[in-house]
């Protein structure tokens, strides 16, 4: 049976200073996808992570799907 539904943390719950452990720990307690929330300050009045966090779990080993939520004008730039 083809799964419908998936759990996808996101990482901005995480404590960024041990953010690769974290990630780990969710993926291995039944998380499916990996979570981001993009954000510029421009588009949303919030700012947070970019590509170079994204880069730096692929680089400890996540190898779990990545679903990035771009809150950034213009999105073309990323």
């Amino acid at each position: 049976m083809k799964q419908s539904n998936f759990i996808a943390p996101s990482i901005l719950a995480a404590d960024f200073a041990r953010l690769g452990e974290e990630v780990d720990n969710v993926l291995r307690d039944g998380a499916d996808i990996v979570h981001f929330d993009v954000m510029d300050n421009h588009y949303v009045p919030n700012l947070t992570i970019g590509p170079l966090v994204c880069e730096a779990l692929r680089n400890h080993g996540v190898t779990a799907p990545i679903d990035v939520h771009l809150m950034v004008k213009p999105v073309d730039r990323i």
